[in-house]
Formats: C-alpha cells, structure tokens, sequence
C-alpha cells in the first residue's frame, strides 16, 4: 500500500481550522469576554418561509406511498434544473437544462471537477483567493501558477503570458469582495480560447451583485460557453450551508458535459429530493422576493463595516458587490501589537482578538499576496457588526 504524497505537501492544518482553535482558545481563558466573529462566511439568517415550506411538503411526500421517491437523477431532478434555467433566463442568459448539474456545493464540485483532467496540467489561481482551490491541487500533484491580485490592480488580477490549462476564476472574489467587469472577463475568455484552456467559474456571491453593469455569470460573456464551467451555490444566497446545495454548469460546447455526466454518475448518488424542493422554492417569485431580504441585509452589514473603515482611514476593497470587506492592516496598528512571530496578518488577528474581541481572516491565509491584509465578513448580527465596528475604530 501507498499513499498519495501530495497530501504531505499541504499546511498542517486548513485556515478556518486554526482560526476556529485559536478562537476557541481565547474564549476558553476569558469566558466573561463576548467574542464577535466577523470570520467565517456562514450565514446567521434562518431559511426563507418558501423555501421551508417547500421542505416540509417534500417530507410529507416521503411519507406516502404514492408520492415516496427513492434514487433520483444523479445530475438533479428536472423541476430544479429547469427553475435554475429560467432564473438565468431572467438574467439574459440561455441555459440548456441538460447542462446543469445539482450538487451539494459548489465547494464539493470545485474539488471533484479535477477527476476529469489530467494531472499533467497547469493550473492558473489567483492570489490571494480561495484557499481549497490551491489544496485540492496539491493533493493531485498539479503544478500550480499565480496570477497576483494587489492594491495596484483593485485585486483583479488579470491574464499573464504564461500558458496554463486550467484557470480558476472568482468573482464577486473571496476573500477581496472584488469584482470582474465584463471587459476584465472578456480578456479571461480570450486568454483561455487562445491557449485551450478551461476557465473554472466560482460565482457562489453572484446573488450580491447590484445593478447591471456588472456581470453575475460569465456567460454573459461572448465565447464563454466554449471554455468556462460555472458553479453556483445556494450556501450563501439562500442559507443553504447547513442543508447543502448548489449547482454545475457545464456547457454541452465546453467537450465536457458528458465526461462530467459519467463521473457524477459513478461518484455521486445525488441531492435529497427534500433539500431540492427546497431549492426549487429558492427560484421561485416569492422565494426570490425573500433571500433578497436576507442579502439586503448582510449588504447593510458590508455597508456598516465599510464606513467603519472609511472613518478610521483604512483601506479597503469590497463591501459593494459582496459580503466581504478586505481591509489594509496600517503599519501604525501593527506597532500597537507585540505579536509579530506569525507575520502581519496573524499578528493583526492575536491584536484584534485580545484588544477588540473580534475574530476574522488573516489574509495570508488566502495566498502569500493577502500578508497585509485582514478579510472581514458581513454574515453576522446587525448589533453584533455595529459593536464591532464601534469597538474596532477605538483601537485603529
């Protein structure tokens, strides 16, 4: 027996795992202090009515003879796949039902996309970005490249000359908030036509996009069809992190629909028909009407944070078009902290955490060019984020 040495070449331990020991640690020795978590990006707000309502109509159902469902289709069931078709619809974007895949997370299919390419690819990420994009590609022994993301360019990096096979692509981005312009995607596109090369779309914060001058999917974009696989997740649109769904798009033009049938069909048993009526309620004109209440409402988090920001003359990126805030760590605050061991951004987070009672992201966790950088998010209590902030400003 072997094992795959490529796992020896990860971190110890994943970032939100030592972020959860540490904040834990803290809460342990001082248990008469209330630790405000501006961390993790799960979601505070409940399920929308529609959407509960559906689940429990859908459990009902498999209680009944007549109406029990055992094994559905692996690529989702057609009510779902044709509810997220007519919500790309309304966006202006033609969707082939066929082409959509439900899946228990975007995270999940952004990870297993990999079984369909070969290990000998050159992958293209981001950085900072997403840090299970970088480990899932460890773990396959792939070469990795970086384009890099700085204040310089708003943290939209954009295509180099190097060649790379694989490309991922976040926008709104995690953790900067920052996102693409349908110029800047245009340029993605082009690069990957000219090189055959395979764009891997998060759009998992396309729901926190305002307005319509910025693109929501690239598909929007001319020619994307033929290089770009989109994932889409209702964790954060919907609140969908406890109940687990989210959905593929990979266009019958890619070469790739059919690969990807094959290996969900071998790998995957599917979503529970009971969390996909739930997601089709999501689709629907009342559900829509409702998530964007709670969206609405961690938008006024993001607000609240940046203005918090802007008044303590820190520099930021994000906060319009999405749930995260990345904010410059100044070096008159880090002279403030006696924790300089881990560098800037870990001793930003011990600072925080001691002084404030605020836990969030040291952005070297998300790649070399987040060391500086702090990510706050937005999904949290209203009063929790304005104590936060207020006890934030009194220490910046």
């Amino acid at each position: 027996m072997k094992i795959n040495e490529n796992y020896n070449n990860l971190t110890e331990s994943y970032l939100f795992s030592t972020i959860a020991q540490k904040h834990g640690a803290y809460k342990a020795a001082h248990p008469d202090k209330k630790v405000i978590s501006l961390g993790i990006g799960d979601v505070t707000l409940p399920l929308a009515p529609a959407v509960t309502l559906a689940m429990e109509k859908a459990v009902a159902e498999m209680g009944v003879k007549a109406t029990f469902r055992g094994y559905g289709d692996s690529q989702g069931y057609a009510f779902l796949r044709e509810a997220v078709c007519g919500y790309y619809a309304r966006k202006g974007v033609e969707i082939s039902e066929n082409d959509v895949f439900v899946s228990d997370g975007a995270k999940s299919d952004l990870g297993n996309i990999l079984d369909i390419f070969d290990g000998g690819n050159t992958v293209l990420i981001p950085d900072p970005v997403y840090p299970a994009y970088v480990d899932a590609n460890v773990m396959a022994g792939r070469r990795i490249i970086y384009t890099q993301g700085s204040e310089g360019n708003n943290f939209l990096p954009m295509p180099g000359g190097e060649k790379a096979d694989i490309i991922y692509l976040c926008s709104p981005n995690n953790p900067t908030g920052a996102v693409y312009t349908r110029e800047q995607l245009g340029e993605w596109v082009t690069y990957a036509r000219k090189h055959g090369a395979i764009i891997l779309f998060d759009s998992a914060y396309e729901a926190f996009v305002g307005g319509d001058d910025l693109p929501t999917s690239i598909y929007e974009i001319d020619g994307a069809r033929e290089c770009a696989i989109e994932f889409c997740s209702l964790s954060k649109t919907a609140g969908f992190t406890g109940t687990r769904c989210g959905y593929t798009i990979v266009p019958f033009e890619t070469g790739l629909r059919n690969m990807w049938l094959r290996r969900q069909s071998t790998k995957f048993n599917g979503v529970p028909y009971i969390i996909q009526r739930g997601a089709e309620a999501v689709f629907t004109p009342e559900g829509q009407e409702q998530i964007k209440e709670n969206i609405d409402y961690y938008m006024e988090n993001a607000h609240t944070i940046a203005r918090g920001l802007s008044k303590a003359g820190v520099w930021y990126v994000g906060g319009q078009n999405s749930p995260y805030i990345w904010m410059k760590i100044e070096d008159e605050v880090i002279k403030k902290s006696d924790y300089k061991s881990e560098g800037t951004s870990w001793a930003f987070f011990d600072f925080l955490l001691e002084n404030a009672q605020i836990v969030g992201t040291p952005g070297v966790g998300f790649g070399k060019m987040g060391e500086g950088y702090f990510r706050l998010s937005s999904f949290g209590d209203r009063d929790d984020v304005i104590e936060a902030m207020d006890r934030m400003c009194k220490i910046l």
